[in-house]
């Protein structure tokens, strides 16, 4: 697959590159050039992200930052079986535990909530540095909601991370997940609470806090790519005014036409009009010899 131009390979963590200096330089560059590609798309085309990971997966499979970017492009297209078997391979090269919480949401992903709370409450969480606890926390809520145990979701998520009123990276999430699970609950005053207190904290828009606040206050947004296309729709259109316009000026008689039609009238006219002149002087001439030939007393 190729290699966007400006990606040499130089992009990624120096923690990964450590990694890559167990191999021979040319495959260290293009593994390296090829977990450059999974990290570039795996937001906005997680499908090729999962390519370039399986090239860098073929050319170094015994590499963890391999083996861990593998997982993560996996997870990213839904493959979840897949994923886990990744992230358990980076952790046994490893034996860091940073992975626990996505490897439990694979669980959960797989259809196995059961088991995601087992990892859920298992000793690996305690060696968690505070983001990921709060992850676990998170994967653990939703495990409760596939079981359809809403109120217990809403409990796991309170914590004094939810209580706090400082800002941190997880805060935004944290605060989305307590107001979805509430509305799911049907407790909706909570729910836009919130939900108003997570917009105040995503400031990167991590969320959608702002359209579930808006959609829950009745406000409509319109694209604006939407209203373009119909702006250009409605220009394409005829308009039915103009259109019956048309069709009444299509019905209506021809200029030029009208022209023969008075040549033709004035034609006829003349003809007409000098036949009747022709009559009217004899019928006055006839009545005028009559006349001549009365006396005086016939007229009186």
């Amino acid at each position: 697959m190729p290699i966007d131009e400006d990606v040499t390979g130089n992009e990624i963590d120096e923690d990964v590159h450590q990694e890559l200096l167990s191999l021979p330089k040319t495959l260290a560059e293009d593994v390296a050039q090829n977990l450059v590609m999974v990290a570039r798309l795996i937001d906005e085309d997680p499908e090729q992200a999962y390519a370039y990971s399986r090239i860098a997966l073929r050319l170094a499979s015994r590499v963890a930052a391999v083996r861990e970017a593998a997982g993560f492009a996996a997870y990213a297209t839904q493959k979840y079986s897949e994923a886990l078997a990744e992230f358990r391979a980076a952790r046994r090269m490893t034996g860091h535990v940073e992975l626990w919480p996505v490897m439990a949401d694979c669980e959960r992903g797989m259809g196995r909530p059961e088991r995601a709370l087992e990892m859920a409450g298992a000793p690996e969480v305690q060696k968690l540095d505070k983001a990921s606890q709060v992850e676990m926390r998170l994967v653990a809520a939703g495990a409760r909601r596939d079981l359809g145990q809403l109120d217990a979701a809403i409990v796991t998520l309170q914590s004094p991370e939810l209580a706090s009123n400082s800002v941190q990276p997880w805060t935004a999430r944290l605060r989305y997940a307590y107001a979805d699970a509430l509305l799911a609950a049907g407790r909706e005053d909570e729910a836009r609470e919130w939900f108003a207190k997570a917009v105040e904290s995503d400031k990167d828009g991590a969320t959608d806090a702002s359209d579930r606040l808006a959609e829950m206050d009745g406000v409509d947004f319109v694209d604006a790519l939407d209203e373009e296309q119909a702006a250009a729709e409605l220009l394409d259109e005829p308009d039915a005014d103009l259109a019956d316009a048309a069709d009444e000026s299509d019905s209506l008689p021809d200029e030029d036409d009208d022209r023969a039609d008075v040549d033709d009238m004035d034609d006829v006219d003349a003809d007409d009009f000098d036949e009747v002149e022709v009559e009217a002087e004899v019928e006055v001439q006839a009545d005028v010899d009559v006349d001549a030939d009365k006396g005086p007393a016939d007229k009186a």
